[in-house]
Formats: structure tokens, C-alpha cells, sequence
């Protein structure tokens, strides 16, 4: 099965332990997920609230105790409400380089020829005991916690196995494979291009569609429109230079593609509802 590039290309974790670990609540610069892919899978669990979470062209929502997991190459985004939750991305490869009888089962996720199920509900009682317990221990890190995480992360593809809880083929249809390709083409734009000007013109014409069939087919995929989206992008970017650098607000601004300070902070509240001062302070 063919896969397209990602967006996201960068260290997870260690070298030795490539494991990245996220604690999301609603102060945290990406609360809000937006669309987005990378070459590593995820596994999400669903500590308080509800996540409206979309894999490829499909939505589905995630309550409390719940867990997600995110094949490698798959677009995907999430909505919360009133929402805790923690992702864990990690390199598949790992799996591979540790156990050699393992390899074959861990392959065949690789390479696509098993796909595991994307949604767990809490009810499936051995899949989240296993995955709370990867959490849990990332987030104390105690002595040896590498040893459970390594463990129970075999525990939980062998679960998977047993229990048959897998497809053998994408279920998804040469249409909706085109049309995920298609709007990675767009988003990538984006993300390259979101600190200067954008028109829906320039967007649109990467597919190559009509101005007015694009902004149909992309909010048919993403529930946006094209320059909802990009707003939505922009505001991200700039919660995470608010929280992480110490730049005025000005500047950012104008890194995140807005030349007009004002329209920048309306905008900005329009999407976390508070002013970019107010979020520094919370």
C-alpha cells in the first residue's frame, strides 16, 4: 500500500528510546489537534471528557477510557470537549530491533498488511488495562519503567493478535484514497507557507480544483473552510511560540502570518475564546 510523506519529521523520545510522551489539557498549545500526520504511530487515551478524532475521512468520538490508536502515515486531527487526554508516539521500529521471533508480527504492521482496529472502548477490558499501564508508567518514570513499557506495548500487539483485533486490508476506498492524497498536498502547503499570505486562489489550485469546488471538497474532509483552517494553523503556531519563546506578541503575530496586531488578537480569541495575554497568563 502506498503512503505519502509527513508532516511531522523529528526526534521521539531518545535514540535508545524513542518514545514521546503528552499530557493535553486545555492549556496546552496543541489542545485543539489539528490535521496532521508523521511517519510514527500513537497510541491516545481519553482521561476525562470526549475527543471528536478523525482518522483519514472517518470521525468517530473517544469518551473516558477509551483508546486510539494511529497507524504511521495516517491523517488525522482531533476535537476535544472538555478534554484530558495523553498521546504516547513512538517509533514501530523498536519492536523490530529487540526480538527477532517477534519481527514477524510486528512486519506485518509495518507494512500494512495488518492494520490494527483505530478505536478501543473502555469495555474491552484487557486492551486498556495494558494501555493504562504504558501510560502510567511513562508519566512516573520509576526505576525500570523502560523494561514495562517495552513489555506491555508486546503485550498489547500480541492482545491484538489473539483477539483478532486487526483488519488484513485498509477498509477505505480508492476515492477517499485519492481524496486524503490530494488534501496532504494542501496541508503541507500550509504548514510551509502559513507565516506569509495564502489565498483560498493558491490553495486551490495545488489540487487543482475551482475555488468554489475546493472549499466544498475541503470541508467535506476537515468540517472547515480552507481559511478557517489556516486561521486555526496560524493560532497554533502561536500558542506554541506564546509558551515557548519570549517574544512579544507583535512579533508573533507576524510570524504566524497576521501583518495587523489587532486582527491577530481577534482572531486569536475567536479560537481560544481569551486574548493572547490572558492565555500567557493561564
Amino acid at each position: 500500500m502506498q503512503r505519502f510523506p509527513y508532516n511531522e519529521n523529528k526526534q521521539r523520545g531518545t535514540f535508545d528510546f524513542p518514545f514521546e510522551f503528552h499530557h493535553v489539557t486545555h492549556e496546552h498549545s496543541r489542545y485543539i489537534m489539528p490535521y496532521h500526520w508523521h511517519v510514527e504511530f500513537e497510541l491516545v487515551r481519553i482521561l476525562q471528557g470526549s475527543l471528536e478524532f478523525t482518522q483519514d475521512v472517518k470521525t468517530f468520538t473517544a469518551k473516558e477510557g477509551d483508546v486510539i490508536f494511529i497507524g504511521s502515515g495516517i491523517l488525522h486531527a482531533a476535537l476535544p470537549h472538555n478534554c484530558i487526554y495523553e498521546c504516547i508516539v513512538f517509533d514501530m521500529n523498536t519492536f523490530v530491533q529487540y526480538n527477532d521471533i517477534c519481527r514477524k508480527f510486528i512486519q506485518q504492521i509495518l507494512n500494512y498488511s495488518v492494520i490494527i482496529y483505530h478505536h478501543f472502548s473502555k469495555e474491552q477490558k484487557k486492551i486498556h488495562e495494558i494501555a493504562w499501564d504504558i501510560f502510567e508508567s511513562l508519566r512516573e518514570g520509576h526505576e525500570g519503567y523502560q523494561l514495562i513499557v517495552l513489555g506491555q506495548f508486546y503485550h498489547f500487539f500480541g492482545t491484538v493478535y489473539r483477539e483478532h483485533l486487526y483488519f488484513t486490508d485498509m477498509p477505505q476506498t480508492p476515492r477517499d484514497h485519492k481524496r486524503i492524497h490530494l488534501i496532504k498536498k494542501v496541508l503541507r502547503f500550509i504548514e510551509d507557507s502559513y507565516a506569509s499570505s495564502i489565498t483560498l486562489e493558491q490553495l486551490s489550485s495545488i489540487v487543482p480544483m475551482s475555488p468554489k469546488y475546493f472549499c466544498k471538497f475541503f470541508f467535506e474532509i476537515t468540517h472547515m473552510t480552507p481559511m478557517d483552517y489556516v486561521n486555526q494553523y496560524r493560532i497554533e503556531q502561536a500558542c506554541h511560540q506564546l509558551l515557548t519563546t519570549d517574544l512579544p506578541i507583535t512579533e508573533i503575530a507576524f510570524n504566524c502570518g497576521f501583518n495587523d496586531s489587532s486582527y491577530f488578537i481577534k482572531v486569536f480569541k475567536k479560537y481560544k475564546g481569551t486574548t493572547p495575554k490572558k492565555y500567557l497568563k493561564q
